[in-house]
């Protein structure tokens, strides 16, 4: 009988020969795009002309104008250059440029096959070029292209660094780079850095100069030495790879290399430029760093045609201009002590729009060509303007306004230093609303001890209103005494915060910014974000409105409106007075006012027709003449006046014990065991007014100097054996 299983078959064998098609197809595929590549590569390379020089870059100006959009501020930079024969170039700067931004200039074809992979693939991704441009590369888009972040632009820049390459030389290419491209200071070519940063010629420079030159070209603004510390810092490095560079291509010798590396060259004084000029030279600086901040280049920035529509209000800056000098003018005349100069004092304002961080006016000094030193953005101590954030941190803990501190004379448990107010005043028991009204000492010091990490809290609070940490913010138990320095602009951008209800913003001096073909570049950021709960803020609002009503800053009630504000007066351990504050805030305007001398750390006293300097006086006085002009024409807003937080919130006020103090060693003090110590005398007892904000927005009158009695604010505290220093 036949079997009925079928013969298994065997598994059929791959045919021969299958991925070899497979690969040939591919590669035949890939060989197809590459031709086709080399096609079109082909054909765009000869449609590619060399345009005639960039006349726009030559001659368009960037004009910065006030917040109107017509009213300018000043221009930036019709061109000078000087152009010079190769010859007449030193072989230092030329040997220089090169190891600054192209090694590789005398062997390459013009362009840098990494640098472009990276930069083409950056564009495809939608991203910004990456750097690794040739010289080459650089003189073509400088002098015949624009600054465009384009793809169909450096793919121009590419094909014409090619063609130049061939047709041109390699000297002729490095001539018209050094003769184009910009090193800083409105000097364009090297003919005209080397006069501006050094008082010689292109001959002339030697290997440190031409080192320093050429690593400016990388960011000439953003490197320039006398933008401070930082800026130095920078350029030494660039400038040290700049001569390690030299080096290694053996053109320059080691003995040379080493006498140059530790330092820059001495450079010349900034020269006198128009530009710059008078108080405006500081809002022009300001402009251009946000500028380079955002993006944009500084050929972009200097000479690029721009429109840029500044955050400044002209009625505004002109009155802190004229506020500012006058009341200069004013205290040199009315001072005690002869031989006093104009100067020597510095009074910076800064004035900021509540809500959105637009800088509305800015005085930093009377001439930026005969100080760069901006006061109004740079920090001193910000005295006992400091104490608004200890307030805030304190409500955000659930302290209320009429939580009871101490406001006499006392030891802090574990604190080996007294604490004392303003000439040694002595106030009892009073409430947070009194202590905020009249800037005590001894009661902040008892609340930032008493809150959970006080010290760290308070300088939360600051950092949330929008104030960066500097030089002076240790952690002890009078931090809120103001050893903390802070800039005028940040103090007003903090007080913009509490007078928002909380909502910060980032503070901006641009508006916008466009091209000179109409297209939008830049937009200043006005958003707001929640920074400070909201209630808090508008407890805080309360309090301080109380500084103006009845406290140290009545002065400010001239204005007539719902003021929110905060003195501050910090001296020294030689009794003398270093920094004077006056900060407040209407709902729609925020204006910081500094007053300070010499270097910054001098002596204000000399200057006062009273004795000690007083920020209730001069300061008080400078923000109420400059808040007159600047909240002319505006609705009439007010504060919520709150008062709904913890302890003695409304009118049934239950106060809150003071011995739960938390000691954090103050930086001028050795640390001692815990001590029972108290003032030897019995404190004598000062009337206190009433705890409750009186109505309206009225304020005693402050006369102005020369005639009466200023309104002293109350705030240092009295020299003493047993303290190190008066802190206000």
């Amino acid at each position: 009988m036949a079997s009925n299983k079928s013969t298994p078959r065997r598994p059929a064998r791959p045919r021969k020969g299958g991925k070899k098609r497979i690969a040939a197809i591919a590669g035949m595929v890939v060989a197809g795009l590459v031709v086709l590549a080399l096609i079109v590569s082909g054909i765009f390379y000869a449609s590619v002309k060399l345009p005639e020089p960039n006349e726009d870059y030559t001659t368009q100006t960037t004009s910065i104008y006030y917040r109107d959009g017509s009213t300018l501020v000043g221009e930036l930079s019709v061109q000078n250059r000087t152009e010079v024969e190769y010859s007449a170039m030193s072989e230092n700067i030329k040997n220089a440029v090169i190891a600054a931004e192209d090694r590789s200039f005398w062997t390459n074809h013009g362009i840098s096959p990494k640098g472009m992979v990276r930069s083409l693939w950056a564009i495809a991704r939608g991203q910004d070029l990456q750097s690794g441009s040739t010289i080459t590369q650089q003189y073509i888009k400088i002098r015949y292209l624009t600054s465009a972040q384009t793809m169909s632009r450096k793919l121009k820049e590419l094909a014409l660094a090619v063609k130049i390459n061939k047709t041109v030389s390699k000297e002729e290419i490095l001539t018209g780079y050094l003769n184009t491209v910009y090193f800083g200071r409105g000097a364009y070519g090297v003919e005209q850095a080397a006069q501006t940063w050094f008082d010689t010629n292109a001959a002339g420079l030697d290997p440190a100069q031409s080192a320093m030159l050429s690593a400016l070209i990388n960011s000439p603004s953003a490197l320039d030495p006398s933008n401070g510390d930082e800026a130095a810092a920078q350029l030494l490095e660039r400038y040290q790879y700049v001569l390690d560079g030299m080096l290694e291509a053996d053109s320059i010798s080691q003995a040379d290399h080493d006498a140059a590396y530790d330092a820059l060259p001495e450079t010349a004084p900034v020269a006198a430029d128009d530009t710059y000029g008078g108080p405006s030279g500081f809002l022009m600086t300001m402009v251009q760093s946000e500028l380079l901040d955002a993006g944009l280049t500084d050929e972009q920035i200097s000479g690029g045609g721009l429109k840029v529509t500044t955050t400044f209000d002209a009625t505004m800056q002109n009155a802190a201009v004229e506020t500012a000098q006058d009341y200069t003018t004013r205290a040199v005349a009315n001072a005690p002590t002869e031989g006093l100069s104009e100067d020597d004092l510095h009074i910076a304002i800064a004035s900021v729009a509540v809500g959105t961080g637009e800088v509305y006016a800015l005085y930093g000094g009377p001439d930026y060509l005969t100080s760069q030193i901006n006061w109004a953005t740079t920090a001193r101590p910000a005295a006992s303007t400091f104490k608004a954030w200890a307030l805030l941190a304190g409500l955000e803990q659930g302290f209320g306004l009429g939580t009871t501190l101490n406001g006499s004379t006392f030891t802090p448990a574990g604190d080996p230093v007294v604490v004392h107010n303003d000439s040694n005043v002595n106030y009892g028991n009073v409430s947070l609303l009194q202590a905020t009204s009249y800037s005590m000492n001894t009661a902040f010091t008892d609340l930032v001890t008493t809150m959970e990490d006080g010290p760290q809290s308070v300088i939360d609070m600051a950092n949330a209103a929008g104030i960066p940490t500097g030089e002076g913010w240790d952690i002890n138990n009078r931090i809120a005494l103001g050893t903390a320095q802070v800039s005028p602009l940040a103090n007003a951008t903090g007080f913009a915060t509490i007078a928002n209800d909380g909502k910060a913003n980032t503070t901006h001096v641009v508006q916008s910014v466009t091209d000179a073909g109409g297209e939008t570049l830049y937009t200043g950021d006005t958003s707001s974000t929640q920074a400070i709960d909201e209630n808090v803020a508008q407890n805080a609002q309360t309090a301080l409105e109380s500084v103006v009503t009845s406290g140290t800053g009545t002065t400010a009630g001239q204005l007539g409106r719902d003021v929110i504000a905060k003195t501050g007066t910090k001296d020294d351990n030689d009794s003398e007075t270093i920094s004077a504050w006056f900060v407040g805030a209407t709902k729609q305007v925020s204006t910081s006012v500094m007053f300070v001398a010499g270097d910054g750390n001098a002596d204000l006293n000399p200057y006062s027709p009273y004795g000690s300097f007083s920020s209730g006086l001069y300061p008080a006085n400078t923000w109420e003449d400059y808040m007159e002009v600047a909240t002319a024409g505006m609705d009439y807003e007010y504060f919520s006046g709150l008062n709904n937080i913890g302890a003695g919130s409304g009118n049934n006020a239950t106060y809150g014990p003071t011995d739960n103090q938390t000691y954090y060693p103050s930086s001028e003090s050795t640390w001692s065991e815990p001590t029972e110590q108290q003032p030897t005398s019995e404190p004598s007892q000062t009337t206190m007014p009433s705890a409750e904000p009186s109505g309206g927005t009225g304020g005693g009158q402050n006369p102005r100097p020369g005639g009466g009695v200023g309104n002293n604010d109350n705030e240092n505290e009295e020299q003493n054996e047993n303290k190190p220093e008066r802190e206000g």
